[in-house]
């Protein structure tokens, strides 16, 4: 952005550069070119200059407003800030872990409408920050164009959902099928239409900045919409591929916090300066237990391990069917040392707790970094939450930081290592089945 400051010529006003006059060309120049200069630079004077504009001139967010419940800040009014504040977030956490357990209760209908709210306010929080840099050069159609494309990018994904698992249901709707039939093409009909919206906006001296911002939304939606529609994908493939990592990522924020604000001494990484080693550290041991033995007591039940389907029979969505291998008790030999500690042979797991400890060990060691990554990103626009949504924790985004990039590693760990080994498995039955087939026909 500094270039343009140190080109050649002087800085006119509305922060334009006039080039050196040429050689032999008079000082004041015919009429006409001067009135097409003053238009150019009252339309400069408008509109500003966003080159000028440094880091610096980002407009600052005042600080948002605190909504902690009445009866709470006078309950706690005789305690220390610190001890205040760790008071409200644990009850606002207990808070919200029993209306999780409520809505799990409900069932895989209501878990993706809660996946789908969460997705929007999300959207809405981080096109929130955009926007107040946005509106200070007055420009139309951000907000508006950033809310359709929300809406185009959902009708997509959504829709790709409802082909892949509504069949049934479609199949009975004459309607449904002609937008089934055509979805990728309405699709990419109404992102175009938002495109075209887009270009017809572009106002001179702000091009920059309208692409910035329409880069803006883009990132938001790979980060909102996508990351929330692989976790429906995941709870199709039964809940317990929901509840594990959303869980174990929940368990790391709880006592990576617990352990930070008791024995916390070593500072972590400086984009988050209450971070410190020893509650990452308490954090991972307690995640990976926790995941372990939430798998055991998920695998035991249907409800939580079976592919979520929808029947067309009684309209709803139902969790029954033969458990698969994963949710099988089988027995493993001990490695040598853990016989000699614990006396025994073998120990009885479901293959699923297997799974657990990857799954753990990514949310407790790699998903922090979604919130490091978060920290950045209001470092850079001077906030300190992303809303006010909830007392004691910010906003919605402030509590989902991890857990989208926790969806995204759940999904490859599936495609990667679930479905392709069972895929193969398919594939060597097949064969196996083909062989005995062409054995009968010779002895025929």
């Amino acid at each position: 952005m500094l270039e343009l400051r140190h080109r050649g010529g002087c800085p006119g006003p509305g922060g334009a550069v006039a080039p050196p006059p040429r050689e032999g060309e008079a000082a004041g120049g015919d009429h006409e070119t001067e009135s097409t200069s003053d238009k150019e630079t009252d339309i400069d004077d408008r509109y500003g200059d966003l080159d000028s504009r440094t880091d610096s001139d980002i407009p600052e967010i005042p600080p948002s407003s605190d909504r902690t419940p009445e009866i709470l800040k006078k309950a706690l009014s005789g305690l220390s800030s610190r001890w205040k504040n760790w008071w409200i977030r644990g009850i606002l956490t207990l808070t919200m872990i029993s209306l999780f357990f409520l809505i799990i209760y409900m069932g895989s209908f209501m878990l993706m409408l809660l996946v789908l709210g969460i997705q929007v306010k999300c959207f809405h929080e981080i096109i929130t920050i955009g926007y107040r840099v946005y509106r200070s050069y007055d420009l139309p159609w951000f907000r508006t164009l950033s809310w359709y494309f929300l809406l185009c990018v959902n009708y997509f994904f959504y829709g790709e959902t409802v082909a892949d698992y509504f069949a049934t249901f479609v199949q009975r709707e004459e309607q449904l099928q002609f937008l089934i039939r055509y979805h990728r093409f309405i699709s990419f009909a109404l992102y175009l239409a938002g495109f075209c919206m887009f270009v017809l906006s572009l106002v001179k001296k702000h091009y920059r900045l309208q692409f910035y911002m329409f880069a803006w939304t883009h990132v938001t939606l790979l980060i909102t919409v996508t990351q929330s529609h692989l976790v429906i994908q995941n709870l199709f493939e039964g809940m317990i591929w929901f509840l594990v990592p959303i869980s174990s990522v929940i368990c790391n924020d709880i006592t990576a916090y617990l352990f930070g604000f008791f024995f916390g001494r070593t500072p972590l990484i400086k984009l988050s300066p209450k971070k410190t080693w020893e509650g990452f550290i308490g954090g991972f041991f307690s995640t990976v237990v926790f995941g372990f033995i939430a798998a055991y007591v998920l695998s035991k039940y249907q409800y939580f391990v079976c592919p979520v389907e929808y029947r067309s029979d009684v309209n709803s969505f139902v969790t029954e069917c033969e458990p698969s291998e994963l949710f099988r008790l089988q027995s493993y030999s001990l490695p040598p040392f853990l016989k000699a500690v614990l006396r025994r042979e073998t120990v009885s797991l479901y293959p699923f707790q297997i799974h657990s400890i990857a799954l753990s060990t990514f949310a407790s060691l790699i998903g922090p970094f979604g919130g490091f990554f978060a920290s950045g990103f209001k470092r850079a626009f001077k906030i300190k939450d992303f809303a006010n949504t909830i007392p004691g924790h910010g906003g919605i985004m402030d509590r989902f930081d991890c857990q989208y990039l926790m969806a995204t590693f759940v999904h490859v760990y599936i495609t990667s290592f679930i479905r392709m080994s069972s895929s193969t498995k398919m594939r060597h039955e097949k064969r196996q089945s083909t062989v005995r087939i062409f054995s009968w026909r010779q002895l025929l």
